[in-house]
């Protein structure tokens, strides 16, 4: 009864759980099975992390280099700036030195138009008419000329000067230059009928022949050479033959023996070179001067003295010394001994013309 009655009491125990059956690779039936996409999951995951850091990693590396490059430019830019203010200082410094001078300038343009001014009044003080500046500048350049066809005997000068002269002459509205124009024209056809001499390139050619005179060789400008000396053999002999050898040599040098053509060269020392070339460029320019005066006579006479020194004492084998030889033939040649035209009769008549000029105006 008893039995029973606790029998009855006790609840009714709970059915075991059906056994589960073991899975391969050993794992209990207990276990939740395992999921097959969790794998690539996890590796995109992976993959995704390793992307982002490299992303952070290159980014963070590309901002450190923009830094550094910002700051390599923010430094560049600080010298480029410092260097723009000293420019700038010294821009300032050039513009204040430069109106300075400015300012220097403007104060001697001032007393230059002040004299300016004071020429003008004294230029129109002095020259009345046009006409007569004309005259005034037509009779000085005549007169130039007039000077260098007496003394250089420059023809082509004086043509040229007659031909200004009656081009500044020759306009339409001033016939009353016509009789001096006349005079003008008729200079200029007798200077064109004139012989050429050019009195200033002979002069020009003997100053050439005076400079080159130092170079000309003389005829005892060679120097002897020392033929070369043999080696003696070794030994006490041929020291012995070296010695009666130098001996021998310096005796030699005393003595020199020598075949000339003209024995009467012989009396011109080697010292005496330097007078012989001073007294012959004396000559030329004697030349020179007689040929500028006009002087024929003393003219040949010294181109005959320097051809006679040339030919006496100077190697007239030698290239240089015929060509002057023959320069000095071609001047003893010319004649400069000619009757040149004058312009005196145009400058005599543009004075008339000024003075009557002069009396009719008062």
């Amino acid at each position: 009864m008893n039995e029973s009655n606790t029998d009855t009491a006790r609840p009714a125990a709970e059915p075991a759980p059906p056994a589960q059956p073991e899975e391969p690779g050993g794992r209990s039936g207990g276990e939740a099975p395992a999921r097959p996409w969790r794998a690539p999951v996890t590796l995109a995951l992976a993959g995704a992390i390793v992307v982002v850091c490299w992303q952070w990693y290159d980014t963070r590396s590309q901002v450190g280099a923009i830094r550094e490059e910002l700051g390599q430019r923010l430094r560049a830019s600080d010298s480029a700036a410092g260097e723009s203010l000293l420019l700038a200082k010294q821009a300032q410094e050039a513009v204040r030195e430069a109106q300075a001078k400015l300012t220097v300038l403007e104060n001697k343009i001032a007393e230059s138009q002040s004299q300016q001014v004071a020429l003008e009044a004294l230029y129109q003080e002095l020259s009345r008419s046009r006409d007569e500046w004309a005259l005034a500048e037509i009779e000085q350049i005549l007169t130039v000329a007039s000077q260098q066809l007496q003394l250089a005997g420059n023809v082509q000068a004086a043509l040229l000067a007659l031909q200004t002269a009656e081009g500044r002459l020759a306009r339409p509205d001033r016939p009353q230059f016509i009789p001096l124009r006349r005079v003008l024209n008729r200079d200029i056809e007798r200077l064109k009928a004139a012989p050429n001499l050019d009195i200033a390139g002979m002069a020009l050619r003997l100053d050439n022949l005076i400079a080159s005179v130092d170079t000309l060789p003389l005829q005892f400008d060679q120097r002897l050479q020392s033929p070369p000396k043999p080696a003696g053999p070794a030994g006490a002999n041929g020291v012995w033959t070296r010695v009666l050898t130098e001996v021998w040599d310096e005796m030699k040098q005393l003595v020199r023996i020598s075949n000339i053509d003209r024995p009467d060269a012989v009396l011109l020392a080697p010292a005496q070179a330097y007078f012989l070339r001073e007294n012959l460029q004396l000559r030329l320019l004697n030349a020179r001067q007689a040929l500028l005066a006009r002087d024929p006579a003393r003219f040949r006479a010294d181109l005959q003295t320097a051809t006679a020194w040339m030919t006496r004492y100077y190697d007239t084998r030698a290239k240089s010394t015929a060509a002057a030889l023959a320069s000095l033939k071609q001047f003893a040649a010319a004649s400069i001994n000619v009757e040149l035209p004058t312009i005196a009769d145009s400058l005599a008549a543009v004075r008339n013309f000024k003075v009557s000029r002069d009396k009719a105006q008062r």
